[in-house]
């Protein structure tokens, strides 16, 4: 059972109707086997794992089209509102997040903020080391803007965080 600033995140995106999946780096491929659905893009991970062979990590504008799952690295997520924070890099990454039906966000355990404070601290961090951009996603897209709540307006429909435990 997960405590303290971990414990926060999770109920956070439970909130949010966001799922979520505990993982080690041994079981990442089989978490991701079961959340997918084909086909799946992503990008190249950093955190000393690898994305498994069926998930197409150079992704061609008709790909990013037809994806039904885009898995990406995020680099920080924030308990109290069950965010992740996706650092867009010189090639453009951020399309493998918002083109897909559902988002994998895969974020290390140790990269859990409480709040937004302490993830301003590290955007600021992050920005003074020359990433460019960063998007705070929290949740699925939705939009109300001409009535009734839509789902995946501008983005995914579901999102889904595996959190790997170190």
């Amino acid at each position: 059972m997960s405590t303290g600033t971990v414990a926060t995140f999770e109920a956070s995106l439970d909130r949010l109707d966001v799922d979520w999946t505990h993982a080690s780096a041994a079981e990442l491929e089989t978490v991701l086997r079961d959340v997918c659905s084909d086909p799946t893009i992503g990008v190249p991970l950093t955190h000393d794992v690898t994305l498994p062979d069926w998930v197409n990590t150079d992704p061609t504008p008709d790909d990013l089209r037809t994806a039904a799952t885009g898995i990406t690295e995020a680099g920080l997520g924030i308990a109290d509102y069950g965010s992740v924070v996706l650092q867009g890099t010189p090639d453009g990454i951020e399309p493998v997040s918002l083109f897909s039906d559902r988002h994998v966000a895969v974020l290390r355990e140790s990269d859990i903020a409480p709040g937004m404070g302490a993830a301003f601290e590290w955007l600021g961090e992050t920005f003074r080391t020359g990433h460019s951009s960063a998007i705070i996603a929290t949740g699925p897209s939705a939009t109300a803007d001409m009535g009734a709540l839509v789902k995946g307006a501008h983005g995914p429909k579901a999102v889904h965080v595996v959190i790997l435990d170190e």
